[in-house]
């Protein structure tokens, strides 16, 4: 296994906390991860060290527009890889660019609301991509959204299934959330 402190040290600049260290760990051991920690903790550092140590890209599923505009932002800042967002914003053109882009290995890290898996053709691009790494970002969302205002967040666990390789191996989860009820 890589050294995570080191990773976490060469991408971000600092070492992680214990309790971020063995989340790290764990998803780059091929475990699925929750990890709830209180806002400001570090939950970002998490999959973005787990993101560059895991081979292939890792797609992020995060709620709102301008929290992935500010993601996207951090990674490139900080140079953890290279990342994007694919969003309703987005052109025609632009979308086909970004899904070739991921395709192509040039993308680390996506970032889109679940919304966008509701395209066969997203799904089919995103599933020939083969993401290794599924990080669910605000993953409260999922019980909190997912019942009626946003029940795309319910499809989220089938969608991980059909996102597996021709093997069949699906990709890891690792989920974050700040607000997570009992």
């Amino acid at each position: 296994m890589a050294d995570v402190q080191k990773v976490a040290r060469a991408a971000l600049g600092f070492s992680l906390r214990p309790e971020q260290r063995e989340a790290v760990e764990a998803a780059v051991s091929g475990r699925d991860v929750l990890v709830v920690m209180p806002t400001g903790a570090g939950k970002s550092a998490v999959y973005q060290v787990a993101g560059a140590i895991v081979p292939g890209p890792t797609l992020v599923v995060s709620p709102l527009i301008a929290l992935q505009r500010d993601q996207v932002e951090a990674i490139e800042d900080a140079e953890v890889g290279d990342a994007a967002a694919l969003n309703s914003t987005l052109s025609e053109g632009r979308r086909e660019e970004l899904l070739d882009d991921l395709e192509d290995e040039l993308l680390d890290f996506l970032f889109l609301a679940p919304e966008q898996f509701t395209s066969p053709e997203t799904l089919d691009r995103l599933r020939e991509a083969q993401p290794k790494l599924f990080v669910v970002d605000e993953a409260h969302c999922v019980s909190e959204w997912g019942h009626d205002f946003r029940p795309d967040y319910r499809r989220l666990g089938k969608i991980i299934d059909e996102l597996a390789d021709k093997a069949g191996v699906r990709p890891r989860v690792l989920a974050l959330t700040a607000t997570a009820s009992p």
